[in-house]
């Protein structure tokens, strides 16, 4: 009889004490695409890699117009009659060449773009982590949640850390 006394009351602690330690805990929410939107540093960095892929995609108008005037002379001399088979066949040649190397410089400027966008994002998204952290910690909240990627279903019984994050960020 004892035993089982002693097994109920364990069992009524155990839950007591989870209950209490569910209370316990903190939750808050942001959306962070929504933060990085309003973050004049982001503002900066698109500016500043807008005008790095508007530079790179000047040269690589600047090939394709050479190209093109090649092109256009090459189909001027074959239609009149002014090259032979064999010159024809080289001009194609170098041509063909001419545009591979412009594809592999789309491919090129494309990485460019990507390392450029991680170089001049990083800082960024690191000093929003250190923040967002920060605000963990000073307010107590167990979790936060983004809310801008779908992982959060109801968001009710959090805190909007919006605010608090803005001010540790200086905003």
């Amino acid at each position: 009889m004892k035993s089982k006394l002693f097994k109920s009351g364990l069992i009524l602690a155990t839950m007591l004490c989870l209950t209490l330690g569910l209370q316990a805990q903190k939750f808050g929410y942001l959306n962070s695409a929504q933060l990085l939107a309003e973050l004049p540093e982001v503002k900066v960095a698109d500016s500043e890699l807008e005008t790095y892929q508007k530079q790179l995609m000047s040269s690589g108008e600047a090939m394709v117009k050479a190209f093109e005037a090649k092109y256009n002379a090459y189909a001027k001399e074959a239609s009149e009659g002014l090259l032979s088979k064999v010159q024809m066949q080289e001009k194609e040649g170098e041509l063909g060449l001419e545009q591979q190397k412009i594809q592999q410089y789309e491919v090129e400027v494309q990485q460019k773009i990507i390392k450029k966008r991680e170089e001049l994002y990083q800082p960024i998204l690191d000093k929003v982590k250190v923040a967002i952290e920060a605000v963990g910690k000073d307010n107590g909240y167990t979790m936060i949640f983004d809310a801008s990627n779908g992982t959060i279903l109801h968001a009710n019984d959090g805190d909007n850390v919006m605010t608090l994050v803005k001010t540790k960020l200086g905003m």
